[in-house]
């Protein structure tokens, strides 16, 4: 059961629009159970983690917060190496997203901008199978450079106890706390606060349908902010026959590994190259069996190779998709850049996997997912800044612009205290 390779161009909505639909994840079913939790949580605070988390983890909790300070670590020299030199990276590429305040002169008057951080923040990290400690460098790096202060990290506990990995990257990246609960009881731990847990302002990280529903629900109740909603892992190829079958099959696989779930689509204009990469895949399931079934269902179910009459009908319906990352592979790479619009992010050239992004190169790899990119970016310094904005008005300024603000507040009904406002300054003084 090969991949399904489909000729497509603008006008063929109808096989298009499955790829459009596929990437909205549903998480109606999983929030109408994650209500009677957050609210429990809410309204009983560590008792109800303590319960939930015995239900769900089949773990007796003693305490729901510890400190990583506290902790004793002996890791692998030549994993603490590997995850340093992520570090480095990760904290060059952020540092160089610094925003400045500024201020300037418009119309007589001072106006400008004042940045200032978000004060608190909680970084979810998965348990179990799905533990992804480059999503704490993630997560936390950015957010310590915007100048974050309160930074906690809340996971799932385990029987064997906290992986070691992640309450060493505590240590090194001065996180203050590690919530000791996951699942969507942890997100409303962090949302809500409890005795023992801080409020956070902003959750970010990955997680199951449960921890994105917890993550949407509070944040459109305007309880937290969070990265963006979330969906499964997708990758976006758009290539031709300069690129290497084997290494775009190997792409796709390596988003395939993430669940079942997840989607890679290839857009390509060649469909003797298409054929190549379907037969690589073959291959690749035969020589790399791990997760078989997991990779087939994503490759067979969720993912296909589009062959398009042009490369201008690939970069269109790549902007139609917004891919959470869109690699590009062909013998014009700046060219199909210059023309793409929604991405999480993009990687250039035949020797930019996404795993590159994924763990070393630097770059934020808590992105968008579900077309979201058409308005969400990826986690970056930004995200963790407000813009304060601040005017310092002139005498000589505002009754020069008092008329304006006359005409205008009458217009829309106000002037009676919006106009004279402004009206008493330009008769009294100090």
């Amino acid at each position: 059961m090969p991949i399904p390779i489909l000729r497509c161009d603008r006008n063929s909505r109808n096989q298009l629009d499955r790829f459009l639909l596929d990437a909205k994840e549903d998480l109606s079913s999983a929030t109408e159970k994650i209500l009677p939790i957050l609210e429990a949580v809410r309204t009983r605070g560590d008792q109800a983690l303590l319960e939930y988390t015995e239900k769900f983890d089949g773990i007796k909790l003693s305490s729901v917060t510890l400190d990583p300070r506290s902790i004793q670590t002996n890791l692998d020299p030549k994993i603490k190496e590997a995850f340093l030199r992520a570090k480095a990276n990760i904290e060059e590429f952020h540092n160089a997203q610094k925003r400045e305040s500024w201020s300037k002169t418009i119309d007589g008057n001072r106006l400008g901008v004042k940045y200032t951080a978000i004060p608190s923040l909680s970084v979810y990290a998965p348990g179990g199978k799905a533990l992804y400690p480059s999503s704490v460098l993630m997560g936390v790096i950015p957010a310590k450079i915007a100048g974050v202060g309160n930074i906690q990290l809340a996971t799932p506990p385990q029987k064997e106890g906290l992986p070691e990995i992640l309450v060493w990257l505590c240590q090194i990246l001065g996180v203050n706390r590690i919530v000791t609960v996951g699942g969507a009881q942890g997100i409303a731990a962090c949302a809500y606060g409890t005795e023992s847990i801080p409020k956070s302002e902003f959750i970010v990280g990955p997680g199951n349908a449960y921890v994105a529903a917890a993550k949407s629900y509070l944040a459109g109740k305007g309880l937290i902010g969070i990265d963006s909603p979330a969906g499964p892992s997708e990758v976006s190829i758009i290539a031709d026959s300069s690129a290497n079958p084997k290494w775009i099959a190997c792409d796709m696989l390596s988003q395939a590994e993430h669940g079942e779930d997840s989607s890679a689509i290839l857009l390509t204009t060649e469909l003797s190259f298409a054929e190549k990469v379907s037969e690589e895949l073959e291959k690749a399931f035969l020589e790399r069996p791990k997760r078989l079934e997991m990779k087939q269902h994503s490759i067979y179910k969720n993912s296909a190779i589009l062959v398009f009459p042009n490369m201008e009908d690939c970069i269109w319906f790549s902007n139609e998709l917004a891919p959470e990352h869109l690699e590009i592979q062909t013998r014009d790479n700046e060219a199909i850049f210059s023309k793409i619009e929604h991405a999480g992010s993009v990687f250039l050239g035949p020797y930019s996997p996404v795993a590159m992004g994924d763990y070393i190169s630097g770059t934020n790899h808590i992105l968008p997912t579900a077309r979201g990119s058409r308005i969400y970016s990826s986690l970056g310094v930004d995200t963790f800044l407000k813009r304060v904005t601040f005017q310092e008005v002139t005498k000589e300024s505002l009754k020069n612009l008092y008329p304006f603000v006359k005409l205008m507040s009458e217009l829309e009904g106000l002037d009676e205290e919006h106009g004279t406002s402004v009206k008493v300054r330009t008769e009294e003084t100090l």
